[in-house]
């Protein structure tokens, strides 16, 4: 509770229709069981609960759900039909339990709840004063003035501990770039930055999970410090705590609070071409003639950035010159049987017609550039955009870039430490968005996007591809790819568990640049680090690039992207060179598993399936597999374990010696 380790000294419960009230001296608490398997925790200091709905649940609020009250000495225990938390009377300290009585998970004996009072401070700008803009290597970077910083209202930390089991091993988060799987001994900042897609939810082997509605910077920890979920700015603490027991009941109840993924068009399990960039209409035309003219399947090519006039950033409308006929380009797509896919952005550089209209409306953030998609209307003129100068032509998906949408730390040779990243980034959104819902803004944008399209028409199913996710974010149809990776092979092992955990928050779809974005290294930005400077000439990264296309092809959304060298598969040999015919065998194997991929698309809206998954999803029972971070179930059937390191090329060419050519596969007990 607020003042750690002091006794109570009051504790008086009421029972309500669908919640049981706990009143202490540090504050009152409410539990609302909202199924036999879900409890809502709140804790406030203030005398009433907050009003503020919530962005991430979309759970109506509940009938009222059978639950028992039973009071001791001690404690007061509060059970529904398959789980139970039991209060200490003089600390307030929880304990969640099983139908059996069987201990999940418990909070230290001294209380595991803290609120931190805090001035919650915001930044009022002069929308007249000048703004910074610059290009850099992640798009257009705009900057406000100075600003005056003002304290908005009071608000708390939060803290929320717990004692977790030896031998228990904890996912979720989102995806993380530093490739963990089990995050038992970690510590982990939680905010968006390009390879970092945060959702505040956290799975347990032990058959539980914790939805933490939550939208402000977090960190986690298992470490020195201590065990225990913190956040920077909220209002009170509200969270849900969830009993499965299994990995695929626990997903479900998420997605029973946070909404269902909805089917995605068959064409988007196909294989997607992207490269940084196609130019013009006919090189995009000319690339899918030249895939259909090989006999190599592909469903979708890319239009990446710039596809807009001059420098005008951000403006949702095809460049004229280059791009004379929009709708005859996709007329000719769709007459290929090919879709395309547009990247737009959230940030609009001064001069468009797109800024133009939404400064008019006083719709963008501070910095004069970034539109405000917490607010409706303007949610609502962005999708206007976008439909008039794409959908309405034929646009058949979204790539919603930079949705963060701040970032500060990509600049410089010298990558900042951690802490350093966590405090310029968080900074930097700040000084625009509210500190509470600095995390939130890609589930507002991508909630535009969804209900913009789908107003507009029902005849064509929404496809989103984002770099950053949320909670609830998966309503919306988005994929969310690992951001702007570099080529070399630490890299690739480090993608596979960043994908399982992700998905095991109960976001189905997830993917990767196939090869990396960036292939070449520049000393003078630490980013762009890749180990390859020739490209494709380089037989180390025809390896590297096989490696990671097989790994690909059992992910939900299968897309080759990057700069510095091409990524179309003919680039990579002639029929009869291996590399080659390697591709085409897996890109040719990746349709002859189309129906096993659809169908568990429709497991996934229906069912509440998970197409990635961990081993423990399976094979819960062998705690062997809480730990391998380098294979994954593909479904329900395939057991895929990819190779993650040279066994033929280094950099340069260079042949390898001595190097096995075998890899080694765990079996879980019972496959």
């Amino acid at each position: 509770m607020h003042k750690e380790g002091f006794p109570l000294h009051h504790f008086h419960y009421s029972r309500l229709p669908d919640s049981v009230l706990i009143e202490t001296a540090e504050g009152l608490i409410k539990l609302t069981p909202y199924s036999a398997e879900i409890i809502r925790v709140r804790y406030t200091l203030e005398r009433t609960f907050s009003a503020q709905a919530s962005l991430m649940i979309v759970a109506q609020a509940p009938t009222p759900v059978d639950f028992t009250i039973c009071e001791t000495e001690d404690s007061l225990s509060v059970s529904t039909a398959a789980l139970s938390i039991q209060i200490n009377k003089q600390t307030a300290a929880f304990t969640y339990l099983d139908s059996s009585g069987a201990i999940l998970t418990k909070e230290p004996d001294k209380g595991g709840k803290t609120l931190a009072p805090i001035d919650v401070v915001t930044t009022v700008f002069d929308q007249a004063a000048a703004v910074q803009a610059e290009q850099g290597a992640d798009g257009l970077q705009a900057h406000g003035a100075a600003g005056t910083q003002v304290v908005d209202r009071q608000a708390y930390h939060t803290k929320l501990e717990f004692e977790w089991a030896e031998g228990e091993a904890l996912y979720g988060l989102g995806s993380h770039e530093e490739g963990m799987l089990n995050l038992r001994g970690q510590h982990q900042y939680l905010y968006q930055q390009n390879m970092k897609a945060v959702v505040p939810i956290l799975v347990s082997t032990r058959g539980y999970g914790i939805v933490l509605d939550s939208y402000s910077l977090m960190t986690f920890h298992d470490d020195a410090f201590g065990s225990y979920l913190w956040t920077d700015v909220d209002d009170e603490l509200d969270y849900y705590f969830i009993y499965g027991p299994s990995l695929d009941q626990i997903v479900g109840c998420i997605r029973s609070l946070t909404g269902q993924a909805p089917m995605l068009p068959k064409w988007a399990f196909g294989y997607l071409q992207s490269k940084e960039r196609y130019k013009t209409q006919d090189e995009l035309i000319e690339i899918v003639r030249q895939y259909r003219q090989r006999g190599l399947p592909l469903d979708c090519i890319v239009l990446d950035w710039q596809s807009w006039a001059g420098e005008l950033w951000g403006q949702k409308s095809l460049d004229p010159e280059r791009f004379p006929d929009p709708d005859g380009l996709l007329d000719k797509l769709h007459a290929l049987h090919a879709r395309l896919m547009v990247s737009i952005w959230p940030i609009m550089r001064s001069g468009g017609e797109n800024w133009q209209e939404m400064r008019a409306h006083g719709y963008l953030l501070g910095n004069q550039a970034t539109y405000d998609a917490f607010r409706e209307e303007a949610r609502a003129l962005y999708w206007k955009q976008a439909n008039a100068g794409l959908f309405a032509h034929g646009v058949d998906a979204w790539w919603c870039d930079c949705t963060e949408p701040f970032e500060a730390d990509w600049t410089g040779a010298i990558q900042p430490e951690p802490e350093e990243r966590m405090r310029i980034n968080t900074e930097e959104a700040k000084r625009y968005l509210d500190p509470e819902y600095i995390n939130a803004y890609s589930l507002l944008h991508s909630k535009g996007i969804y209900e913009g399209q789908r107003g507009t028409t029902s005849r064509k199913r929404v496809v989103n591809l984002t770099r950053s996710a949320y909670a609830g974010q998966q309503r919306y149809a988005t994929i969310t790819w690992s951001g702007d990776i570099v080529a070399n092979w630490e890299t690739l092992r480090h993608q596979i568990p960043a994908g399982l955990n992700f998905c095991l928050t109960g976001s189905p779809y997830w993917t990767v640049d196939i090869g990396a974005f960036f292939v070449r290294r520049r000393p003078d930005l630490w980013f762009w680090n890749g180990d390859y400077d020739r490209g494709i000439v380089d037989l180390g990264y025809r390896e590297l690039y096989v490696r990671w296309f097989q790994y690909a092809a059992f992910l939900p959304m299968f897309r080759a992207h990057g700069t510095d060298t091409p990524r179309e598969v003919w680039r990579f040999g002639a029929p009869g060179d291996v590399i080659y015919d390697t591709l085409v065998k897996f890109l040719r194997l990746r349709y002859r598993l189309m129906p096993y991929m659809y169908s568990l698309a429709g497991l996934v809206t229906h069912a509440n399936y998970t197409m990635l998954r961990a081993l423990p999803f399976d094979f819960r029972h062998d705690t062997n597999t809480y730990a391998i971070a380098d294979q994954f179930m593909f479904g329900p059937a395939l057991l895929v374990n990819p190779v993650t390191r040279p066994m033929y090329y280094d950099v340069g060419s260079r042949e390898l010696e001595g190097v096995g050519k075998t890899r080694s596969v765990y079996l879980p007990t019972g496959s």
